[in-house]
């Protein structure tokens, strides 16, 4: 039996560096992507947290005793947009997610007794540079659009 030789230390130089290169793309695409999905998340949960306050300020109002339903005027329907997207009744501030708006806000009633309050919005990751419009080549001649459509919506009892 002879004795295997291991190469010298000298020889296995470098050999980190270049596994360390041939990594780092691949594990800062997969770094990217987990806060791209992150964010995302994060942007529905605000969404979806407009939605419900927006429903609960409409379900508050919209029974009209008199009549023994729902009634959703042009003014109720417009404080509840503004309270979907800014919070509060009035159209004052800055939009809970960047880019929302009150015509992304559909408010109706669904039944006798209740009333939906539905948020559709576009999620633009960082990799599209902002806008929307952008894509992905695919690999088979199909783009791959960027942006993901988010869609919240509540449905609560008029109280």
């Amino acid at each position: 039996m002879g004795l295997s030789h291991f190469k010298p230390a000298q020889a296995q130089q470098g050999v980190a560096l270049v596994e360390f290169t041939l990594v780092l793309p691949l594990l800062l695409l997969l770094l990217l992507a987990f806060g791209e999905f992150g964010r995302m998340l994060y942007q529905y949960n605000v969404l979806l947290q407009a939605s419900r306050d927006a429903d609960r300020f409409v379900a508050s109002q919209a029974w009209n005793t008199t009549l023994g339903g729902i009634t959703l005027n042009n003014t109720l329907l417009t404080q509840t947009k503004n309270v979907a997207v800014y919070g509060v009744p009035s159209a004052t501030g800055t939009a809970v997610v960047s880019g929302l708006t009150t015509a992304n806000v559909q408010v109706a009633a669904e039944g006798i007794d209740h009333v939906r309050v539905t948020i559709t919005y576009t999620f633009c990751p960082v990799i599209g540079a902002g806008n929307c419009t952008g894509s992905i080549p695919g690999f088979f001649g199909n783009a791959i659009p960027l942006g993901i459509q988010l869609v919240a919506t509540t449905v609560m009892r008029a109280l």
